[in-house]
């Protein structure tokens, strides 16, 4: 298995494609970087640009006897524990709408988390499959969304035993992972597939001390995006077949319906020698990050203000777990939004961190972290909560509760009157937002990050999400999806 997987078979056909000298009349249009801006050249590098090619012409050619691309795909399966592997190149994205056009039918039921990504959304508009939501449970003090109860997913596959598929996403993107070896139980019992959106762990499998991965727990498809967490290119991101329920061959062809039919190769040579440098490092990089992970934790939970969530939320939920790279810094108690804290530690640190919310600032930790990184983390939100106190800036912790998180209670409840594609495709109106609630939705409203919508079309839009909306436009939220960006206005089901 080692020797196997010190193999890098793209990436080194990838490299050879220099060697050979060749003289390209095909796409790119800068032909090896010599028709580039001079000033992005510079910038990127001559070698990247040449470097730059197409799969196909460039690192598999018809008269090589076997495709790099189907070896490093099946390298990458058997590392994951999977049947087969499609390497994406748009992210977890693809993944999730080929998923949803494989394993879903017009009009027939899917059980679906509604604390789902808005790729998902888009994939339920484009099949036409009729959503049954499951919510995550909630943590009340916090207002985080934790794991998918089991008996949620029994209840709504009792009720709707025609339902063609579960899909569940776990991680979520606060770290907290599902009980996944028991949701393929009951889905296997029911006779329908589980697929996970693990865009948020492709690092899972490669260290003991990380929630179990959701392809060796038992899920019959996964998404994950090793862009994220794990080392390789934004964008790139991999399909793993578990199990017999998928038919690979129609996947196969959903997702070369989705994905760009011009596949960067440098991408796909990117998952290539991440999978081998995982395979062979990742669990040395992961011990790494995770006591990098342990001292940021400790050190950020001892400046007076902060309060560090971590593993302590998914106490007492059987099966649930909490991946410990994850930082979720809530800010409440120095005076700040989670928003304005991340627009601080940008604009006066040198800080970028990967989301926030109303309450919170979410870090990630990776293989890339250092000791370095981790102070500079550590002392940019001390001189932030400095800077409070000097000022004084402080109100009530308890003023923005649980209700106000992006990704909280306010994705539950809403009654579904059509299905997403129904609503999308409807006679519509523009409402004002003051107007809208108790009428039907015909597009999302998405707080991004995270990306999971808070209004999705066919639901009946409640006075407490027009509510969070008010709030979110008030402390500079930014939203994806909705055609009036500034949300004065939203497009409802024509009455």
């Amino acid at each position: 298995m080692a020797d196997e997987q010190s193999r890098a078979p793209y990436l080194e056909r990838w490299l050879t494609y220099l060697e050979e000298g060749v003289v390209p009349f095909s796409t790119p249009g800068h032909k090896q970087g010599r028709g580039a801006p001079p000033e992005f050249t510079d910038a990127f590098g001559a070698r990247a640009l040449a470097l730059d090619i197409p799969h196909d012409g460039g690192t598999y050619e018809t008269h090589l006897a076997v495709d790099p691309l189907d070896e490093a795909e099946q390298l990458a399966a058997a590392l994951w524990g999977a049947r087969d592997a499609v390497f994406l190149v748009n992210g977890s994205t693809t993944g999730n709408l080929a998923a949803l056009l494989t394993l879903s039918q017009p009009g027939r039921p899917v059980i679906v988390t509604r604390a789902m990504h808005k790729s998902l959304l888009a994939g339920l508009v484009l099949s036409g499959a009729r959503p049954v939501y499951v919510v995550p449970e909630l943590h009340g003090e916090s207002g985080l969304l934790l794991d998918i109860a089991p008996e949620a997913v029994e209840q709504a596959l009792q009720a709707y035993p025609d339902a063609t598929a579960v899909m569940i996403v776990s991680p979520t993107y606060t770290g907290v992972t599902s009980d996944i070896a028991r949701l393929a139980v009951i889905c296997h019992q029911h006779g329908v597939p589980l697929f996970v959106d693990e865009a948020w762990g492709p690092h899972l499998p490669f260290h003991p001390a990380l929630p179990p991965a959701a392809i060796p727990s038992g899920a019959d498809l996964a998404v994950t995006s090793l862009h994220k967490l794990a080392g390789a290119l934004t964008q790139t991101a991999i399909l793993l077949v578990g199990g017999d329920l998928v038919d690979t061959a129609r996947l196969r062809a959903a997702v070369a319906m989705v994905q760009t039919t011009s596949p960067a190769a440098f991408l796909y040579a990117s998952l290539d020698a991440t999978r081998r440098r995982l395979a062979l490092e990742g669990e040395g990089l992961l011990a790494r990050t995770l006591e990098l992970a342990e001292r940021a934790r400790g050190a950020l939970a001892s400046i007076p203000g902060l309060q560090v969530i971590g593993p302590e939320i998914v106490s007492g939920r059987p099966g649930a777990g909490f991946d410990r790279t994850r930082l979720v810094v809530d800010v409440q108690g120095i005076g700040l939004t989670g928003l304005e804290a991340k627009r601080r530690l940008r604009r006066d640190h040198g800080i970028a961190a990967e989301m926030a919310d109303l309450v919170s600032v979410v870090c990630l930790l990776t293989v890339g972290d250092t000791p370095e990184t981790i102070d500079a983390l550590v002392r940019a939100f001390a001189a932030l909560a400095a800077e409070q106190r000097a000022h004084r800036c402080s109100y009530d912790v308890r003023e923005l509760g649980a209700l106000l998180r992006a990704t909280g209670p306010v994705v539950a409840g809403a009654p579904q009157v059509l299905t997403p594609r129904e609503a999308y495709f409807a006679p519509v109106e523009r409402v004002p937002l003051t107007a809208a609630a108790g009428r039907i939705a015909a597009e999302p409203i998405t707080p991004y990050p995270p990306g999971i919508p808070v209004v999705a079309p066919g639901e009946a839009i409640r006075p407490e999400v027009v509510e969070f909306l008010q709030a979110g436009i008030a402390a500079g939220m930014r939203f994806n999806g909705a055609s009036d960006p500034t949300l004065q206005t939203i497009r409802v089901v024509h009455e």
